[in-house]
């Protein structure tokens, strides 16, 4: 069992900066990747960001390529979103989430069994 509490979230101005935290305990194995989602009011859940555990390779969803950064602290078990030139279209509640294995791809949110109670961004222009 995992447990995910995200920290970071808040109010910020177009062009600032925020940055999220994704703190785990409990049982992680090789192949798993975390993953940043974020929903907005209305919308659908959509996939931001994913690291491996295994190594650092990342992933993004294009809209924030360039402007956001996905990165690990591994003795800390914890998963950072460094989130820079921020928009209002980013404005949403951010959610961490672990995947186990490899049978999907990252940006899949059904393969992320676990999730954490999500952190609100609000980026104001």
């Amino acid at each position: 069992q995992v447990q995910l509490v995200e920290s970071g979230g808040g109010l910020a101005q177009a062009g600032g900066s925020l940055r999220l935290s994704c703190a785990a305990s409990g049982r992680t194995v090789s192949d798993t990747a975390v993953g940043w989602f974020r929903q907005a009011p209305g919308k659908e859940r959509e996939f931001v960001a994913a690291i491996y555990l295994s190594g650092d390779m990342t992933h993004y969803e294009n809209s924030v390529e360039g402007r956001f950064t996905i990165s690990r602290d591994s003795p800390k078990n914890t998963v950072y979103l460094e989130m820079n030139n921020l928009k209002p279209e980013d404005t949403a509640v951010y959610y961490c989430a672990v995947r186990i294995g490899a049978a999907w791809p990252v940006t899949y949110g059904p393969a992320y069994p676990y999730w954490g109670q999500g952190t609100q961004v609000t980026v104001s222009s």
